[in-house]
Parts: C-alpha cells; structure tokens; sequence
C-alpha cells in the first residue's frame, strides 16, 4: 500500500490516517522526528491491513451460515447466537465466544488451515452458547463433531509449530 504523508505547521501532536483510493494518507506535524513518524506510519499500516484483510474474509466465507449448517447437525438447530465473524486480533486464541451476547468470533489464522479445522472451533464456540465453561457437559457437546480429536491435534501442533519459530 503507498503511503502519503501531508505534514501541517497546524498539527501539533496527533498523526491521523485514512485510505483513499488505496492509498494510505498521512496527516503528521511538520516537526515529527522521522523515526517515531515511521513508527506510527507502521502501526496504522498494520491495523489497516488488518481491518483490510478481515472485510475480505467476511465477504468471501460466510461462517454465520456454515454454523447454522453446524448448528442443524449437532445442536438440531437449537442454539442462537447473534453474530459470527473473522477476527484479525485474536493471536492467541483461534475462537472466542461471548455467550450472554450471543457473539462469536473466529481467528483469520483459521482461514488458512483446513475447513474441518474451521469447523471445529466452530463446533466448539458453538457449545460455548449453551455450556460457557469447559466442564464435561461441554466437552460432551463438542465431542459430537466427528473431527474434534483430529482438530485438536491439528491446532496443538499447529501452535507448537508457531511458537518454535519465534
């Protein structure tokens, strides 16, 4: 992505960006050290990127609509939840669950991974909406997703992986 820096006499403390056309322009004081400028510029590139990539995925897969696939086959269409999206922040986590909301939201890392990896966090965010704790009556629920041990050691390795590496 270009980035465009407008430098303004005016603008004493704050670095403002915004994309336009594909380019990144850059509102920054005239007096900014170069080196912090560069830094921010990175920051702001990096959480466009980020919002960029996350609309992509939104678009292309539809995961509210491959987990009411999920939900119909092992919860028999029972569960309800508000919202499922990509997340793009969620370096630790491939799912969270926010149960008394009814929102779930799935790590960009899982696009890259196979669609029954997918379909088990899925699976697994899924029963967060009627058991909110990893008790045994969750782990009974997920446990009917045919993939689950599979999966598990998909991610266990995939993360060992990851964490050698840094």
């Amino acid at each position: 992505m270009k980035v465009e820096i407008r430098r303004s006499k005016r603008r004493r403390k704050t670095v403002q960006a915004r994309v336009v056309d594909g380019k990144l322009i850059v509102y920054a004081p005239e007096r900014i050290d170069e080196g912090r400028l560069a830094e921010i510029i990175a920051n702001i590139r990096k959480r466009v990127e980020r919002r960029q990539l996350q609309g992509k995925l939104n678009k292309e897969v539809d995961l509210a609509k491959i987990a009411q696939s999920l939900n119909r086959r092992y919860f028999s269409g029972r569960l309800r939840f508000k919202s499922i999206e990509w997340a793009t922040n969620q370096s630790k986590r491939f799912g969270s669950c926010h149960s008394r909301e009814g929102k779930i939201r799935i790590s960009h890392r899982l696009a890259q991974m196979p669609h029954w990896v997918r379909d088990y966090v899925l699976v697994h965010e899924l029963a967060h909406l009627e058991e909110p704790n990893h008790s045994p009556r969750f782990w009974k629920l997920v446990n009917r997703y045919p993939y689950t041990e599979r999966a598990r050691g998909f991610l266990i390795a995939k993360g060992m992986e990851e964490n050698e590496s840094l």
